[in-house]
């Protein structure tokens, strides 16, 4: 017989928060997909935005980028220049499961998040509900982040949770696989209406 779910922690981007460098780079190249995923994959990488989520500072990443594609200068300073527009809207459906779960007693509900340090007070001020979690682990604050299992450890031990009790959701794959490496429960995110039906069987009834 499985434990009862006492701990529910949501990632935010993609599961509640709607976030794409598209916002201002589809604009920038006028309407070209091709280029703008190309100058996504190559140029400002998304393995190179996850660095400055784990703390590295901005300036000094988008300056080191400025020196190796120096052709590419004025794209490169819009990335953290105008990341606020590359922030979008809540996802009404999540937020509305959100709200249930934050609202029930059995549960306790947190965030566990990659995000810079330097970006988040853009988030907190945009997104008033993030008050609603009893507790927000922000990967750029802690200089470590998903999908490695000392954050997820980090986490564990911040908030007192037992792992065999805890649930995370998340829209990434890697990112389930680090928190079941520690042993805590993993729902990887489509939707929210599928959501509701992965909840009910773990015994989560909305």
């Amino acid at each position: 017989m499985q434990k009862k779910i006492t701990t529910i922690i949501f990632d935010l981007g993609g599961v509640l928060i709607d976030w794409s460098p598209e916002y201002v780079f589809l604009k920038e190249f006028r309407g070209d997909r091709v280029k703008m995923d190309w100058f996504l994959d190559h140029i400002c990488a998304w393995d190179w935005n996850a660095n400055q989520d784990a703390g590295y500072p901005l300036a000094t990443a988008t300056e080191e980028r400025v020196t190796m594609f120096p052709e590419y200068e004025e794209l490169i300073r819009m990335y953290y220049g105008r990341w606020g527009e590359m922030l979008g809207f809540a996802y009404e459906d999540t937020l509305g499961i959100l709200k249930k779960l934050v609202g029930d007693p059995d549960y306790r509900v947190l965030a566990l998040t990659n995000w810079s340090s330097e970006t988040w007070p853009k988030a907190i001020a945009k997104f008033t509900w993030l008050q609603w979690f009893d507790g927000i682990l922000v990967s750029g604050q802690e200089g470590m982040r998903k999908p490695f299992p000392e954050i997820y450890e980090l986490l564990i031990s911040r908030y007192n949770i037992n792992r065999d009790e805890a649930l995370f959701i998340d829209d990434s794959a890697k990112n389930i696989k680090g928190c079941e490496s520690v042993g805590i429960k993993g729902i990887h995110f489509k939707n929210a209406e599928k959501l509701v039906h992965q909840l009910d069987d773990l015994g989560v009834e909305l």
